[in-house]
């Protein structure tokens, strides 16, 4: 016979719940705090670099702990561009089979640079969800 301790599934079920909402609130990019003040400043432009907040509007968390606090953010970003370039030349290389080398190399480096500024936004938010102080 099968018995479930409530205590764990309780615990299990409620650190779902949390990863829900901070995997919800990082693709937001919201304040890893409350979860609700934005952590940039909105852009008109499409191409403008983004610019962050100094603290949150909501709760007044700082989010520049210390100089150079952002430097780990470059791994991520790094991570992101190279998933991103492998998920590229995957996808050509099987829709397109046919293609010339030049021709992937080329949209590998088009996909990095366009999703360049994206990166910048998302590697400084996961940054602050995996070191909040």
């Amino acid at each position: 016979m099968l018995t479930i301790n409530s205590g764990t599934l309780l615990s299990k079920i409620t650190a779902m719940k949390a990863l829900n909402n901070n995997l919800k609130a990082i693709v937001c990019q919201k304040c890893p705090v409350c979860h609700k003040g934005d952590v940039f400043v909105p852009t008109k432009k499409l191409f403008q670099m983004p610019v962050m907040h100094e603290n949150c509007p909501n709760c007044r968390y700082h989010y520049d702990r210390e100089p150079g606090y952002f430097l780990g953010a470059m791994y991520v970003s790094y991570g992101l561009g190279v998933f991103e370039g492998i998920l590229m030349f995957l996808t050509i290389y099987f829709l397109l089979p046919s293609l010339s080398t030049i021709y992937y190399a080329l949209a590998v480096v088009a996909a990095i640079i366009g999703f360049s500024l994206w990166n910048y936004r998302m590697s400084r938010v996961v940054w602050m969800y995996l070191f909040p102080n």
